[in-house]
């Protein structure tokens, strides 16, 4: 009886791995093989069977969800919209299959990382905690019982928020220098520096800029390195505060890793976010991600819902093909 049943608890971690495994985000040339990779089901089998031999919901962590990019080329405005909560739906129906397999089922806590940041990006500490406060209104209103959210704040509740990274960074994170040095000797860094990058450059290149494009590029290659170290540094204290929780990411991670990249919405770019870009209706109600920009260039209108901007719809030509599924199916209209 007893091998029967850790038999059983070890085919139900291996379904849990694959319903997440399935919506991967990958790094190009990363090791990764087959639509679910084995070799990563392997890899992480043992913390999901862990918190099922003790009867208890499996906890993810996802630092995500920050604050909304800067420029507004990107994006509809500094509050979460319709991009943010698509992704949270999503979420929460992840946490639904999940309990179909092991009734117990998961908890996903978002650990937002805008406070840890956004000094960095040019976004004020007023604005993140706006956004902070709308994403659990957000959560609540959605009926999403399987996230909650978790900040800076509630490691240092009542401090400064500068005082609040100083204290995080006390003994935490690489060195710049070191950073530096691993990106030269090259390797998976290598993907995350340059997506950071090409991301800083982006959310600096605001309108009214004045300065060089040159000059851009050399501030954002610093701060991205200022980024990646604080994101360690708020790493390092999330295994500290919640050791026994399956790591989740939205950046693609290499294969048999300890993090697990997730592929929060149907984009081409597997490096685009809803904090970096708004929610377009492609028609039949389902949706992509694109910047604010380049879906107006295409002709997509705003729309708004309870007074603020909501998402972009794209008109279809006439002569238009049908708009394919998207490959993951996890922006698909859900009011």
């Amino acid at each position: 009886m007893h091998e029967t049943a850790m038999l059983d608890t070890e085919l139900a971690a291996i379904e849990v791995i694959r319903e997440v495994l399935v919506l991967q985000r990958r790094l190009r040339d990363g090791g990764c093989a087959g639509r679910v990779c084995l070799r990563c089901v392997r890899h992480h089998r043992d913390a999901v069977a862990t918190a099922m031999a003790h009867g208890r919901p499996i906890d993810f962590l996802l630092p995500a969800f920050p604050t909304k990019s800067p420029n507004p080329a990107k994006v509809l405005g500094p509050l979460p919209d319709l991009a943010e909560e698509l992704a949270l739906r999503f979420l929460e129906s992840l946490c639904e299959r999940i309990a179909e397999v092991y009734p117990p089922g998961a908890r996903i806590r978002v650990c937002s990382d805008g406070r840890v940041f956004n000094d960095l990006i040019g976004v004020g500490d007023d604005n993140v905690t706006r956004y902070v406060h709308e994403l659990n209104r957000m959560i609540a209103r959605i009926g999403a019982v399987h996230l909650s959210q978790f900040t800076l704040d509630d490691v240092y509740p009542g401090a400064d928020h500068a005082r609040m990274r100083a204290e995080l960074t006390a003994g935490r994170g690489p060195h710049t220098d070191a950073l530096r040095a691993e990106v030269r000797r090259g390797g998976d860094l290598v993907h995350m520096y340059r997506g950071i990058t090409r991301f800083m450059l982006e959310d600096l290149s605001v309108p009214g800029h004045t300065g060089s494009r040159s000059a851009l590029q050399r501030r954002s290659r610093e701060l991205a390195y200022g980024v990646i170290a604080r994101s360690r540094a708020w790493d390092e204290l999330l295994a500290e505060l919640f050791p026994d929780a399956v790591r989740l990411s939205i950046h693609p991670q290499p294969c048999s890793t300890r993090k697990i990249g997730l592929l929060l919405a149907d984009t081409p770019d597997v490096w685009l976010t809803p904090w970096h870009s708004a929610a377009v209706d492609t028609g039949d109600g389902r949706f992509t991600l694109m910047k604010r920009a380049e879906a107006e260039a295409a002709g997509a209108r705003l729309v708004t819902v309870r007074g603020r901007p909501s998402h972009l719809v794209l008109a279809r030509p006439r002569t238009a093909a049908p708009v394919p599924a998207p490959a993951t199916g996890v922006l698909r209209h859900a009011r």
